[in-house]
């Protein structure tokens, strides 16, 4: 069902490579489109009404090559599918990093126009999109994610309740108000909906992990269970569009760039990063120390070593995000004690 093999299009922007270089703004009402040619120096914009049939002949009437780039919104992904064959190249860039577009004034025309002279020179940051049927798990993911905030709201307000009446939620100790009484017999009935369908969203994981090798593979590292093992796949779709193990933790949030100015170094500064990986590598690393299996063996060495707790505990979360990493990328299983078999060998007597 979940296919394991990517096909996408080359993601290196070539300012030669394209004979056009096109910028949509899209909302629901009207879109504004800036075509700016390989040698121009002005964009041609144009701003009428949204319609996805008038886009694709207007794309195909184009006679060369062309770059496509939108920001990333919440329709961006069905553009990304719907454009996908009427341009050699669809860039979804990131509007955190398109600074130049907050200067000025601001219209849907201009917005457009700045974005063709960026997508030209280069100065797009890309988020990743992809045809395979895998970036559909993200739908999946991000819905049962919705469920669980839901879920943990709703007991929240229940404990908020017991709480409220001196009383312990914990221990379910009895109150007397009828009204309360009422409203903690609908957050009841209300748990139990969210309980049953988080169970079915777990069948539904577990039936995805049935069907794919690196799924199960990264279900057998400790500290990663069947649904994080989803989220890691969800998210990263495709492990080679990280061309090192570095990267990726970078991509993670699991290590730090270094602040350097006039061969000054000025500390160390957080990345952006995909908060959904990170939690998810924190988490798992909390659950080896709590455990008994290799890579807790692995968290003691680091401490006999005096390596601090919060530090160890944070090589445990780049350890696991490693080895998910490179099952990704080469289809490898998973070896509890490759961290033994990189120590030096003691020198013979």
């Amino acid at each position: 069902m979940y296919s394991e093999k990517i096909s996408t299009k080359d993601r290196i922007i070539n300012n030669d490579k394209y004979d056009y270089y096109i910028a949509i703004d899209w909302s629901q009402s009207n879109m504004a489109v800036a075509t700016l040619k390989k040698e121009g120096v002005k964009p041609k914009i144009t701003d009428v009404d949204s319609d996805v049939k008038h886009l694709k002949a207007y794309l195909s009437n184009l006679k060369g090559s062309k770059i496509v780039t939108i920001e990333e919104t919440t329709s961006t992904h069905w553009l990304y599918v719907e454009l996908y064959e009427y341009a050699e190249k669809i860039l979804i860039c990131d509007p955190y990093r398109n600074r130049l577009l907050s200067e000025g004034p601001k219209t849907d025309k201009l917005d457009a126009g700045k974005l063709s002279l960026l997508l030209r020179s280069g100065l797009l940051k890309e988020v990743f999109h992809s045809l395979d049927k895998t970036y559909e798990l993200r739908k999946l993911v991000r819905d049962y994610e919705q469920l669980v905030k839901l879920g943990t709201r709703v007991k929240n307000e229940k404990s908020a309740i017991y709480r409220g009446a001196g009383r312990s939620y914990k221990k379910l100790e009895k109150i007397d108000d009828e009204i309360l009484k009422w409203i903690i017999n609908q957050k009841d009935k209300r748990i139990d909906l969210y309980n049953e369908q988080k169970r079915e969203y777990e069948k539904k994981f577990s039936e995805i992990v049935g069907q794919n090798k690196n799924l199960q593979y990264m279900k057998g590292i400790n500290g990663i269970g069947v649904i994080r093992a989803v989220t890691i796949l969800s998210n990263v779709v495709d492990a080679n569009r990280f061309k090192t193990g570095g990267k990726y933790l970078s991509y993670c949030g699991l290590v730090k760039h270094q602040k350097m100015s006039g061969g000054k170094s000025y500390g160390k500064k957080n990345t952006r990063c995909n908060r959904g990986l990170k939690a998810v590598y924190k988490s798992a690393a909390i659950s080896v120390i709590n455990g008994n299996c290799p890579l807790r063996e692995y968290y003691d060495s680091l401490l006999s070593k005096g390596i601090p707790e919060d530090n160890a505990r944070n090589q445990i979360s780049r350890r696991i995000a490693l080895i998910t990493y490179g099952i990704l990328k080469t289809g490898t299983k998973y070896n509890p004690y490759k961290w033994r078999e990189s120590k030096p060998k003691e020198k013979a007597d």
